[in-house]
């Protein structure tokens, strides 16, 4: 059995141009995901990180070319992309909520897709179980409610709820809580930290922020210009930073070699969540025997 949930070998992305030169992307990357482990992709705006994760999916724009030697999950080659047990939550819900349409549609939809063999009742009870699950009361009526009645965090939770009913072994976030402020981010982060623990879920961060990465990840993986140029454990990257790249966006965070706030983030509650996020001025603590 695989200890690796996702595994990649020379991953290519380029930009068709019918008049100018193709553009790369993503320049013959290989990347390993490692089963039960939260991974932090990290990068800047641009560098190909997205698009690296979207590519697990097969939900590339079409004018974008793909090509890769290797593309494994849990051991098996990718091929059914619609059956993988990979689901995937973006940065701004509403692009993916249909604002005429009830929360109800939303999720019966993967019901429906998932669970063919359900009865309608069957059905209702597990949409408003897992409504519940990500932290939203009164699930029966929510599944009445449209969108627009949900703020940004429960919308990012319906996103999550919705992910979950196709029961993936595999969690990807992009960018989860950048369109949410402090407050609510924290508790998305809570969210997905104690889901990933209590379902025995991989989990890919893909983010630009290294207060979200440096609470929440295992390892770390640090993307430029379509290249991984450096990983490691979060004490490796922040503590120990050998790229002048990762040194100067953890720099930039005002995050390498600080000691102004310890969190044991394993065991962190909403409030030092608000902390983390909100500082960007954290060190994790490692695990100390009481």
């Amino acid at each position: 059995m695989t200890d690796t949930s996702i595994r990649i070998r020379n991953l290519q992305i380029v930009r068709k141009r019918r008049r100018q030169a193709d553009v790369p992307l993503v320049k013959g990357v290989d990347l390993d995901i490692p089963k039960g482990k939260i991974v932090g992709i990290v990068g800047e705006s641009g560098s190909g990180k997205s698009l690296t994760m979207k590519s697990v999916l097969s939900i590339l724009p079409k004018e974008l070319e793909v090509s890769y030697e290797q593309l494994d999950v849990n051991g098996q080659a990718a091929k059914d992309w619609d059956r993988l047990p990979v689901s995937m939550i973006f940065q701004d819900p509403m692009t993916s909520l249909n604002p005429l349409r009830k929360i109800g549609y939303h999720l019966q939809e993967i019901v429906e897709r998932f669970h063919p063999d359900l009865s309608r009742k069957e059905q209702e009870e597990m949409m408003e179980e897992m409504i519940g699950k990500v932290g939203i009361d009164r699930p029966k009526e929510r599944l009445n409610q449209y969108p627009f009645e949900f703020s940004g965090g429960m919308r990012q939770r319906i996103m999550i709820a919705m992910a979950l009913l196709a029961n993936p072994e595999v969690l990807i976030a992009d960018e989860p809580t950048t369109a949410l402020d402090v407050t609510i981010q924290a508790q998305i982060l809570a969210l997905v930290k104690d889901l990933q623990a209590n379902l025995g879920l991989t989990v890919v961060i893909v983010s630009h922020d290294f207060g979200v990465i440096a609470g929440l990840c295992d390892e770390v993986k640090v993307m430029r210009d379509g290249l991984f140029v450096e990983e490691g454990t979060v004490e490796d990257i922040f503590y120990h930073a050998a790229h002048p790249y990762t040194q100067e966006l953890l720099a930039a965070a005002q995050l390498k070699g600080t000691d102004t706030t310890t969190i044991a983030v394993d065991q962190a509650d909403e409030t030092e969540l608000v902390a983390l996020s909100h500082s960007h001025r954290v060190r994790r603590k490692k695990h100390e025997s009481v």
